[in-house]
């Protein structure tokens, strides 16, 4: 590169020949005196070495000769200064290059280097050649290093030692000798040209910026060293790192022609989990990508990473980001340790998503779980406000009325973006949480909206693979993802480990497969889609106890499930999240349907049931249920029924029923499969008034036989003499001692066969 070709910039300073009035005895500022008309300096046209010179007697301790032209200091520009020199007679002077350093305003820059390597005259006549090289950046050979803030230098040379001595001087020539650092066909611009230094502490974010401004398409090369920037940068063309860059926390960098964890992992010097932090840190800080991709990279984790504390500038975010392909792996380190705190405080069902008067309340993290009596499953601090001592829940407890000790255990999450306040449409794909039985995997924000988590694997976590602790989950989209326990060996009953919980509403859960964890998911919200996913929980055990594959945890759950594959676990509905369960108003459970799903069990007791409904107060009933094409079969020994009610707390209201429809099923290995409405054939083989039809226990949840939809004969009533009865029965419902019977009543004593369709709800 020669800007005097390339770009006709003009570096040279004029000879002596065209008049020394531009020639200055001072620093060659405007207004600086000049060797014109001095008696001790003259113009010699002919000389036997030089043609035209500059003769001049030495009369000041430092000799000063400099042009008054103003030289340019171009960014990545390096100039070497070059004057041959006599000694003619008298004492004879050393002689070295000099300059001033001038900003755009005119005003100098100060602190910098602006005298090259002097030279001693040591014979008289003897042509002696001295030369500086002077540019922007520190590199090998560069005499005087002036960075970028200098615009322009006055440029000549200093006479040094004793007076009195007569030097002959060539013309001083200027030129370009940057082609000797950066070869014309290089593709890349270095940042050292700029003014960086890479020594660790001096701050080069304006070098990197200048570099990067120059660059014009072309590569920006960050050289060995390491880089201190103080500020944030952000390079619009490709980077090369050979050496690394330290920012504080803040500060950003954004690679966005190379915005990706390889990229930076090479600027911050193989250090993944900084480079994690600080491309995540890009990410929410700039328009100029959507995604960060991982580039199919293992990052090894030796704590959490916090996202928000990475991102410190934002606790909120809503545009659609993406974290993409790659492994995070979890290594053994202290940074794993979960915290658990024990406080006395006191619940009310009038507040009731807030615990008060919290004892140690300080201590007491954000995202820790909760657990006392009557706290139910998958509940989550939400917020801690110290000085009015309350801790905000995740959702409400079941049967906690008054004051007890809870317990407070903060899992630790390899991504945990607990500490945004609201965080929209994230989505995490093709990421693999390697937990290695030392972690969990990822803390949802306690705030936000259609997040996504998609084509994950979530594998072998300590304690939780996806945790919601408020309502970050609205609309979360988690599809095709594998979860792996880490609790495969254990007894279904001794295992802790949670795939998922949710909180708020239209969440989809969709192709997923979970493998023996306690819980596939903890569901809370309403109006979800739970469809295509195979979770299985079963063990060696023999007449095996099985946990809930599903639980869902509010009774309007307005909740589809189909297309699943339910494999050794069943599917929980309950009411644990009121704080007052016992029913005055409303609907009730409702808004379930269940439909095209296979359930599978094994080496199960007898009693298990794939459906089940927990009431956890009194008078609660079902109003709203669809269970249609559905596959139902026990291997290793029969089931009495598949669905059951868990009587724990409370019985259902039986006589309250409303829309059940159980239909369309298949039983294999089931002694009793259910329906509703119920078809009943019965034959009656004597004569009697009074029909008993037993409903053999096959109406849902064991009901009372409430409705008689249709009775239709299936043969000829007969009386005790033989003749046709045309007469038409009535039937009194709700007989029995399990008011699961009807009687069919005649005005006689009749035989026959008929065919009823009984109904367990109104």
């Amino acid at each position: 590169m020669n800007k005097a070709v390339t770009d006709g910039v003009v570096f040279m300073p004029t000879p002596f020949s065209e008049g020394l009035g531009v020639w200055s005895r001072g620093n060659g500022t405007a207004g600086s005196d000049t060797y014109a008309s001095l008696g001790t300096a003259a113009f010699v046209p002919s000389d036997a070495d030089f043609a035209g010179c500059l003769e001049l007697q030495k009369t000041d301790a430092t000799q000063l000769l400099r042009y008054m032209g103003e030289t340019p200091i171009l960014p990545g520009c390096y100039l070497r200064v070059t004057v041959r020199v006599k000694a003619m007679s008298g004492t004879m002077p050393a002689v070295r290059i000099a300059g001033w350093a001038g900003r755009s305003n005119d005003t100098e820059v100060t602190g910098l280097v602006t005298v090259g390597p002097s030279v001693q005259l040591t014979a008289y006549g003897e042509v002696t050649e001295v030369s500086a090289i002077v540019g922007t950046g520190a590199r090998g050979g560069v005499d005087m290093v002036w960075g970028t803030e200098p615009a322009y230098g006055h440029f000549g040379l200093d006479l040094t030692g004793a007076n009195g001595g007569i030097v002959r001087i060539d013309d001083i020539e200027i030129e370009d000798i940057t082609s000797l650092f950066l070869r014309d066909m290089m593709n890349w611009v270095d940042v050292r040209d700029f003014g960086a230094l890479g020594d660790g502490s001096t701050d080069d974010s304006a070098a990197f910026t200048a570099a990067d401004a120059a660059a014009d398409g072309r590569k920006v090369l960050v050289p060995t060293g390491s880089y201190y920037l103080a500020s944030s940068v952000t390079f619009e063309n490709h980077v090369e790192f050979e050496g690394s860059v330290q920012m504080p926390v803040g500060a950003v960098l954004s690679l966005t022609k190379g915005f990706d964890l390889s990229t930076y992992i090479d600027a911050f010097g193989n250090d993944e989990e900084l480079a994690l932090k600080k491309g995540l840190q890009s990410l929410l800080n700039n328009a100029d990508h959507e995604s960060f991709d991982l580039c199919g990279r293992r990052v090894s984790l030796t704590g959490p990473i916090d996202v928000q504390a990475a991102v410190d500038n934002r606790d909120n975010y809503a545009q659609r980001r993406v974290l993409r392909n790659g492994q995070l792996r979890a290594e053994t380190s202290n940074g794993w340790d979960s915290d658990s705190v024990t406080s006395v405080a006191t619940y009310s069902a009038s507040n009731k998503s807030q615990l008060t008067n919290v004892a140690n309340v300080a201590n007491i993290e954000v995202g820790s779980l909760v657990t006392g009596a009557g706290v139910g499953r998958e509940i989550y601090v939400r917020e801690v406000n110290v000085g009015a001592q309350t801790v905000t829940l995740s959702q409400p407890l079941s049967d906690a009325v008054g004051t007890q000790t809870y317990t407070f255990t903060r899992f630790r999450y390899m991504l945990d973006f607990s500490g945004f306040t609201r965080l929209d449409k994230f989505e995490i794909e093709d990421v693999e949480f390697q937990c290695s039985e030392l972690c969990s995997g990822l803390m949802l924000p306690p705030v936000g909206t259609v997040n996504v988590i998609r084509n994950c694997v979530f594998n072998r976590p300590a304690d939780r693979c996806v945790t919601s602790i408020g309502e970050g989950c609205q609309g979360l989209l988690l599809d095709h993802n594998q979860f792996v326990s880490a609790e495969g060996g254990l007894a279904t009953q001794n295992r802790n480990s949670v795939a998922l919980n949710t909180n708020a509403n239209d969440v989809k859960i969709r192709n997923n497969r979970a493998s023996q964890f306690r819980h596939f998911a903890v569901v809370s919200g309403a109006n979800g889609v739970i469809a295509n996913n195979h979770f299985f929980q079963g063990d060696d055990s023999g007449n095996g106890t099985r946990s809930a594959g599903i639980v869902l945890c509010v009774k309007a759950t307005n909740t589809t499930i189909s297309g699943n594959y339910v494999d050794n676990c069943f599917i929980e509905w309950t009411n644990e999240r009121e704080p007052e369960p016992d029913f005055v108003s409303g609907f009730g459970f409702s808004g379930l349907s269940i439909t095209n799903n296979v359930f599978l069990c094994s080496d199960v007791a007898s009693h298990f049931g794939f459906i089940v409904v927990k009431p956890y107060g009194q008078n609660n009933r079902v109003n709203g249920l669809n269970v249609s094409g559905n596959l139902f079969r026990s291997v290793g020994g029969n089931i009495a029924r598949v669905d059951r009610v868990d009587d724990s707390f409370a019985p259902l209201d039986l006589s309250s029923m409303r829309n059940v429809y159980v239909s369309s099923n298949t039983y294999l290995n089931v002694d009793n499969g259910c329906a509703n409405p119920l078809t009943v054939k019965h034959a009656q083989n004597t004569h009697a008034t009074t029909w008993v039809i037993d409903t053999e226990d096959r109406l849902p949840f064991g009901g009372y036989a409430m409705e008689v939809d249709s009775l239709v004969t299936r043969s000829r009533p007969r009386t005790s003499g033989n003749i046709t009865s045309h007469a038409m029965p009535y039937t009194s419902t709700r007989e029995g001692a399990a008011q699961d019977q009807v009687h069919v009543i005649w005005p006689e004593p009749i035989l026959g066969d008929i065919t009823m369709t009984v109904r367990m709800d109104n």
